[in-house]
């Protein structure tokens, strides 16, 4: 009985839950992969010239990959050209760090503003009950999560005056908000927190992720941000299938068609863009642990630059296409092309490959995929094993039908 019902039921499935179903588990089987090669990486394989490039590659490019996503799921998917990313990147990289610096080091770090204000550090107080490699790998999640409320909470405020505007007029007023923000920050005033114009460093960074069993200490500093980044591009993409997302992209599409369809413009323009900075919050987060140090005047509006940069590249509207840009895009400018940096090829000198020379060709390379791919590397479209099985089994049917026709003519 058992048996027929289960066939029943393949039966009743179409080709598309199929392809559907095959590409849930070939996504599944693809991360675990990853995962176990990460693993390896940062517990059995032998440090390298190779992999001492390979894994900050992989760590910064998982971070960038998070903060594309997030930019794109305002100014791709909702249609506001938002460029306020490094303020809330800036907020989410100081809350992290300010509540992770054990309070030990607070004098050393607040060294001119006689030892800070908050003596208080939640991976610390965790560590003091869990154990320390523990205590760190949660307090650092909660440290996180109070990163990106930080951020949400401070897009919240200047959302309600600021989403009233479009086009250009929003892009300037989220840009001077960062550049306000970045300042502030840096002022005297507030050092007992911020440090002022001083560095933030000594909190809990990936080298910390650590957990003792036994003997053996395993390391999950290079996993750690990819679980992180994972977990929240999750989030972003079931939010953009769900209705919510429906309605951004009716926003984006058509705003006076979207409110005659009934959505209330102001409260889904919030939302998206409170979602967008709580996960701009946890990227500047993971980059403060990346970077092991945190200072207001690098989070200039060019890094926000830079991330519109890579959505364009991988194409607006395409949560993939973002993932698989900031990886190029790291892995260009951070390794391959060092070699036009180091005056020679291959042992050969070449006279114009010096300082600066690698800046110059990596711009070259953005102008050509600018010019030849206007809708980015992926478009509007995603990158999914479903959609390959279905390509696969579409490409199969067809032959198999000139197969039978070439047959039946004969």
């Amino acid at each position: 009985m058992m048996n027929k019902t289960m066939q029943k039921e393949r039966v009743l499935r179409t080709p598309d839950e199929i392809a559907k179903r095959q590409g849930m588990w070939l996504t599944i089987v693809a991360l675990v992969a990853l995962y176990v090669l990460l693993f390896a990486l940062d517990n059995f394989l032998k440090p390298s010239k190779f992999t001492l490039m390979l894994i900050p590659v992989l760590k910064k490019g998982a971070i960038y990959s998070l903060l594309c996503v997030s930019m794109n799921l305002l100014n791709g998917f909702t249609g506001l050209f938002s460029l306020g990313q490094a303020g809330f990147m800036l907020i989410g990289a100081y809350a992290y760090s300010i509540f992770s610096i054990p309070v030990a080091q607070h004098a050393s770090v607040y060294q001119y503003f006689d030892g800070g204000a908050i003596q208080f550090s939640i991976p610390e107080a965790l560590g003091g009950v869990l154990g320390v490699n523990a205590g760190s790998f949660f307090g650092a999640i909660i440290c996180i999560i109070i990163a990106g409320l930080a951020a949400a909470v401070f897009a919240a405020l200047i959302g309600i005056p600021v989403l009233r505007l479009k086009s250009d007029y929003l892009a300037i007023a989220t840009l001077g908000f960062a550049e306000i923000i970045r300042a502030f920050f840096q002022w005297d005033s507030l050092g007992a927190i911020t440090n002022g114009s001083n560095l933030l460093r000594k909190y809990t960074a990936f080298n910390d992720m650590n957990i003792q069993i036994g003997a053996k200490v395993l390391k999950f500093g290079t996993i750690f941000p990819f679980l992180i980044v994972m977990i929240s591009i999750l989030i972003i993409v079931l939010l953009i299938n769900s209705s919510y997302g429906r309605a951004f992209k009716a926003i984006r599409d058509d705003e006076v068609a979207a409110e005659a369809m009934g959505i209330n413009l102001f409260k889904h323009k919030m939302l998206s863009f409170v979602i967008s900075s709580f996960f701009a919050g946890v990227g500047g987060a993971l980059l403060a642990m990346f970077q092991t140090t945190v200072q207001a005047s690098a989070f200039m509006s060019a890094m926000t630059y830079e991330i519109l940069l890579i959505v364009v590249i991988g194409g607006i509207g395409s949560v993939s296409g973002s993932c698989i840009a900031a990886f190029l895009y790291i892995a260009c400018s951070e390794w391959w092309l060092r070699f036009l940096d180091s005056g020679s090829v291959a042992g050969i000198q070449v006279p114009f490959f010096r300082d600066g020379f690698r800046k110059v060709v990596f711009s070259v390379v953005i102008m050509i995929i600018v010019l030849f791919f206007s809708q980015g590397i992926m478009g509007n479209k995603e990158l999914s094993f479903a959609g390959l099985i279905r390509k696969i089994k579409a490409k199969k049917a067809a032959k198999a039908v000139k197969a039978t026709a070439g047959g039946a003519a004969k």
